[in-house]
């Protein structure tokens, strides 16, 4: 059965500024001739790790509300330097509209039941292509 992780997206301030982010890292990688390959490194390691594989994403938290998702590909525990164990969950680039849902602030990540996840905002429909403070807005009023 599918399970997701929810986090809150520290330093991004929008979805744009998160796809920014995707996009430089992504190319700093092909610059340095390294495997494209997405990773978010975090110290608590998930347990239920089969459940997240099988069709999982990471749901972002931007300002206080899941606005994107990124599906997880892999997920690979270690111990750092210090001897603190951590864990680097590897992404799909790509970046997933979701509807906005209001979540308050928790530290590290949370599991996320598919009942309770956004729904994908689809290309084409209901505000994909607006501009994100316009989609926010309508979201807002509930227009979307």
């Amino acid at each position: 059965m599918t399970l997701h992780l929810v986090k809150l997206c520290v330093g991004a301030d929008s979805v744009e500024s998160l796809q920014a982010w995707t996009d430089f890292r992504t190319e700093q990688l092909r610059l340095a001739g390294e495997s494209v390959e997405l990773t978010h490194t975090t110290r608590m390691v998930p347990t239920r790790n089969e459940e997240l594989l099988d069709g999982g994403s990471l749901y972002w938290v931007i300002k206080g509300k899941i606005q994107a998702r990124q599906r997880l590909i892999d997920i690979r525990p270690f111990t750092d330097d210090a001897g603190v164990k951590r864990c680097d969950l590897v992404l799909e680039p790509r970046i997933i509209l979701t509807q906005h849902q209001p979540k308050r602030p928790f530290q590290g990540w949370r599991y996320l039941k598919v009942s309770d996840a956004p729904k994908d905002i689809r290309t084409g429909t209901s505000g994909a292509s607006l501009p994100e403070e316009m989609r926010r807005e309508l979201a807002e009023l509930g227009l979307i």
